[in-house]
C-alpha cells in the first residue's frame, strides 16, 4: 500500500458541509484532509503558521469575514502550487470565464456527486485542471470574445520549443511525459510552461488552452478534455 496521500484543505462556512466532506474524502485512503477552516480568514491563518501545506482546497465562494475570490488571490499571490477546487452552492455558467481567469482548477456546483467529485480531486492533482466537455463551450465563448490580442502575434512572443510544449500540454500529457517525448528534463518543461503563463498573462492551464486557441494555435476539439457532459 502507498504512504503517498493526496492533501486536502476545506473551506466552507457550512460546518455540515466541512464535517460530511471531511468523513467522505477521509475514507479514501489515497486523500489526507489535513484542514478544515469556516472561511478565508481562518484558512489564511492556517497557511501562514503551518509548515504542511495542501495540495488542493476545496473552497467555497461566498463566505462570512473573507469570501473565496479574495482567498483565491491570497493562494494565488503566495501559495501558487495549491490547486483550487471552488465548490460552491453558487454556481452560474456565466461565471465560469472569470473562474478560470482567476485561477481556479476547478468550478463544480455543490450538487456535484461524491464519485464524480473523487474524480476531479485525482484529475486536478494529475493533470492541474478539470473541465467537463459542457464546461469546455461555455469557456469557448465566454473567453474568446474578452480576451485582448496581443500587440505582436502569439507566434513571435514563444519560441518553437514552448510551442511544442503548449501543444503537448493540451493533449493532457505530463510533466514527465512531455520531458520523454521531448528529451529534455522535467525542470525544462517547467520552465516552458511558466514561460508560456508569463508570455501569456494567464494563470493555470486551462486559460492557456483558451487562449491559444483563440489564436488558432490549437484546436479545442484536439485536447483531450474530460468527457462528461455535466460539471
Amino acid at each position: 500500500m502507498s504512504s503517498f496521500k493526496i492533501k486536502i484543505s476545506l473551506v466552507d462556512d457550512e460546518s455540515l458541509v466541512n464535517q460530511l466532506l471531511s468523513k467522505f474524502l477521509g475514507a479514501i485512503d489515497r486523500f489526507k484532509v489535513i484542514s478544515i477552516s469556516n472561511d478565508g480568514s481562518e484558512f489564511i491563518d492556517y497557511l501562514k503558521d503551518t509548515k504542511t501545506i495542501p495540495d488542493i482546497v476545496l473552497l467555497d465562494l461566498k463566505m462570512k469575514r473573507v469570501n473565496g475570490i479574495e482567498t483565491m488571490e491570497f493562494i494565488r499571490n503566495n501559495f501558487p502550487d495549491i490547486k483550487i477546487i471552488s465548490l460552491t452552492s453558487h454556481y452560474k455558467d456565466s461565471n465560469l470565464g472569470y473562474m478560470v481567469k482567476t485561477g481556479v482548477a476547478a468550478f463544480l456546483p455543490k450538487e456535484i456527486s461524491p464519485d464524480r467529485l473523487v474524480q476531479v480531486i485525482d484529475e486536478v492533482h494529475k493533470k492541474g485542471f478539470y473541465l467537463s466537455s459542457e464546461q469546455i463551450d461555455i469557456l469557448r465563448n465566454q473567453l474568446s470574445h474578452n480576451l485582448q490580442a496581443p500587440n505582436i502575434t502569439i507566434e513571435e512572443q514563444l519560441s518553437e520549443r514552448e510551442l511544442v510544449v503548449l501543444k503537448l500540454l493540451c493533449k493532457q500529457l505530463t510533466t514527465g511525459e512531455i520531458a520523454e517525448q521531448m528529451f529534455i528534463s522535467k525542470r525544462t518543461v517547467e520552465g516552458h510552461r511558466k514561460n508560456l503563463y508569463l508570455k501569456t498573462g494567464v494563470k493555470n492551464l486551462v486559460g492557456l488552452i483558451i487562449y491559444a486557441a483563440k489564436f488558432k494555435l490549437i484546436d479545442l476539439d484536439e485536447c483531450e478534455i474530460s468527457p462528461q457532459t455535466n460539471p
